[in-house]
């Protein structure tokens, strides 16, 4: 089988997850816009990813992590 072409891309984002984003950016006291800016990233990625339409690469999936203070498990895996 070959390796994937693309950029890799983290487990998909569902809704679980991606509630789990904005409730932690809210915590962290970041709006949309703010994260975007913190990940170099559209607000429109942000609001793709809370309403799970969109599964980040591993990359960005890291450093919203690192932005809003949790673990990458934290906000993707399985709870």
């Amino acid at each position: 089988m070959a390796p994937p072409s693309g950029p890799v891309r983290a487990a998909a984002t569902d809704g679980a997850a991606g509630a789990r984003i904005r409730l932690a950016r809210r915590e962290a006291g970041l709006t949309q816009q703010g994260l975007s800016a913190e990940v170099k990233v559209s607000r429109q990625t942000i609001i793709a990813m809370e309403t799970g339409d969109y599964a980040p690469s591993v990359y960005l999936a890291i450093k919203i992590a690192q932005a809003l203070g949790v673990t990458v498990e934290a906000l993707w895996g399985d709870t």
